[in-house]
């Protein structure tokens, strides 16, 4: 008698929507699970080379929190295609781009393939409390151990 491995196909999976508030939350925390969540982890039927994950609806991005002295010493690099690199602290890019801070600890989550980027097209940021998708009906999810200590 031999058990048999479920594996999930695609489209096989009905995929929710979750609502996060940001507020206070410790960005490589809720990073953390926020993937586990797009990849589909938080399932049984989780399967590595299928997108079982969830669409995720993050709200009031620029009042996420970084722990020690991060916002001054933490640096964002990119190229610009010139020699050199530009960088700028997550002090700087939290007032002009906030949604950006937590999209890339997200990405650099996620596995490195393909399948990675339809992850990520799965995770909606916005600087307010204000997001366009009522119509999809999010359920509020809660990362309580999430929260800086004060």
């Amino acid at each position: 008698m031999t058990t048999k491995t479920y594996m999930a196909k695609p489209g096989e999976v009905a995929q929710k929507w979750w609502l996060v508030d940001a507020t206070d939350q410790v960005v490589g925390r809720l990073a953390s699970d926020l993937a586990m969540i797009l990849m589909g982890k938080h399932r049984p039927t989780y399967t590595p080379h299928v997108d079982t994950g969830d669409f995720v609806v993050v709200i009031n991005a620029e009042k996420v929190t970084f722990t020690g002295k991060k916002w001054q010493n933490k640096r964002y690099t990119h190229y610009t295609g010139y020699t050199g690199l530009r960088s700028e602290t997550a002090e700087h890019r939290l007032k002009h781009r906030p949604e950006e801070i937590l999209s890339e600890a997200v990405r650099r989550m996620l596995p490195k393939n393909k399948l990675a980027v339809k992850m990520l097209s799965k995770l909606k940021i916005y600087a307010g409390s204000e997001h366009p998708h009522q119509a999809q009906l999010p359920e509020p999810k809660e990362f309580p151990d999430n929260k800086k200590s004060k």
